[in-house]
C-alpha cells in the first residue's frame, strides 16, 4: 500500500545552484552524490565530505535497504511482514518493524483512524493501485472487507510477535516505510559526523545543514498538480534541518462536466467508502521523515477541516495543501508556520 488511498507520491526535484563558496582557511568539503533504485522507487543522497567516499556510502546504503526489505517489504515472499500476512504467528519482528509499527499506531490514533495500514484490500477493490481503473464496490463487498480491516485488530506482543484478529488482515507499511528508510540513512550519515546532507527516497526526504555548492539550506521543489505531460513545479522550499513528505492523488481523477474541476477520491478506512475530496496533495514538514510521511498520507484521507485542525494542534508539524478551487483551478493552503 503506497498510502491509505493508494495515492501516488509525486517526486520532489532537488535544486542545487551551480557555484561554490570557498572558505578562507580550510579546504571546503566537496559535494558527493549517489543515486540508485530501491524500495520500488529511486533514491538520491547528497552529502558534504572529503573523506567518506561514495563507494563506502553505496555499500552501506545497499546493506540498509536489504535489512529493511527483509523486515518490511510486502514484495518479498519471505520478509517478516509477508510471513505475518500469510498467518505466521511465530515471527519475531526486528527493531525496524517495531519502530514502524509504533509510529503507525501513533498516527492511527492521532488521525482518529483515518491513517490505517490494513486498508489494502479496499484500496485494491476500488482500483486505486498503479495502472488500475477505478471500480465501483458494492455494499456487500465493502462490508465483507471491513471484517478484516482495522488497525485496532492488530497487536504487537511483548515477545515481539504480531497478533491479528482475522487471518485475512493484511499489513502494508508503504505509507511510512520510505520515510523511515530516509531516517535510517540520515542516521548513518549523522553517525559519520556529517553535518550537511540531503537524503531522498521517492520524494520523501530529510535535509541537514547547507549545500556545499551554494552555502544555503538545501532547496527542493513541489510538483504542480495541474501539470500535463511536462513536469512543472508549484513551489520551491528551503529546508532547514527538516524532513518533508508529500502525498498526492491528482494522477487519478475524473473531471466534473459542469465545473471542469478535477474530482479525486480517497477511502475512509472506518467506513470502507470512497469519497470525493478537494485535496489534490498534502505536504508535511516534521523533525523526522517517517512522521512526515505518515501524516502526509493521513491528510489526504481526512476531511480538510479536520486535517487542518490536527496539524494546528501539533507544534512540531507544519503542512501545505493544494486543493481544487472553482475560481482559481487550484488553491494553496498553509498551516501557520509553514511559510516561515
Amino acid at each position: 500500500m503506497q498510502s491509505i488511498s493508494k495515492v501516488l507520491k509525486p517526486y520532489i526535484r532537488l535544486l542545487i545552484l551551480p557555484f561554490f563558496l570557498w572558505g578562507c582557511s580550510a579546504q571546503p568539503e566537496q559535494l558527493q552524490k549517489i543515486q540508485g533504485y530501491a524500495l520500488g522507487t529511486t533514491y538520491s543522497i547528497s552529502y558534504a565530505s572529503n573523506s567518506l567516499t561514495p563507494e563506502v556510502v553505496t555499500q552501506k546504503v545497499d546493506s540498509i535497504f536489504q535489512v529493511i526489505n527483509r523486515s518490511l517489504s510486502t514484495y518479498l515472499p519471505n520478509s517478516d511482514i509477508s510471513k505475518i500476512n500469510k498467518g505466521d504467528r511465530t515471527v519475531l519482528v526486528d527493531q525496524h518493524f517495531i519502530n514502524v509499527y509504533k509510529k503507525a499506531t501513533e498516527v492511527w490514533q492521532e488521525s482518529q483512524g483515518f491513517f490505517d495500514p490494513t486498508v489494502g484490500a479496499l484500496v485494491n477493490a476500488y482500483g486505486f493501485g498503479p495502472g488500475k481503473s477505478l471500480n465501483k464496490v458494492s455494499t456487500i463487498q465493502r462490508d465483507s472487507m471491513l471484517v478484516f480491516t482495522g488497525w485496532e485488530k492488530t497487536k504487537l506482543t511483548e515477545r515481539g510477535t504480531i497478533q491479528k484478529e482475522h487471518p485475512l488482515l493484511y499489513l502494508d507499511f508503504n505509507a511510512l516505510a520510505k520515510g523511515y528508510a530516509v531516517d535510517v540513512l540520515a542516521n548513518f550519515l549523522q553517525s559519520n559526523q556529517l553535518d550537511a546532507y540531503l537524503v531522498e527516497i521517492g520524494g520523501e526526504l530529510v535535509a541537514k545543514g547547507k549545500s556545499p555548492r551554494t552555502g544555503n539550506f538545501w532547496k527542493i521543489a513541489i510538483d504542480d498538480p495541474q501539470q500535463g505531460e511536462a513536469r512543472n513545479f508549484i513551489r520551491t522550499l528551503s529546508l532547514e534541518n527538516q524532513a518533508l513528505a508529500t502525498s498526492g492523488n491528482y494522477r487519478k481523477y475524473a473531471v466534473d462536466g459542469e465545473t471542469g474541476l478535477r474530482i479525486v477520491h480517497s477511502i475512509n478506512p472506518k467506513t470502507g467508502e470512497a469519497f470525493p475530496t478537494e485535496v489534490l496533495s498534502a505536504s508535511v514538514l516534521a523533525p523526522d521523515c517517517m512522521t512526515a510521511d505518515a501524516y502526509a498520507t493521513a491528510l489526504m484521507v481526512m476531511p480538510l477541516a479536520e486535517s487542518q485542525k490536527l496539524i494546528n494542534s501539533k507544534p512540531e508539524l507544519e503542512a501545505y495543501w493544494i486543493v481544487s478551487d472553482s475560481l482559481q483551478g487550484v488553491k494553496e493552503l498553509f498551516s501557520e508556520g509553514f511559510t516561515k
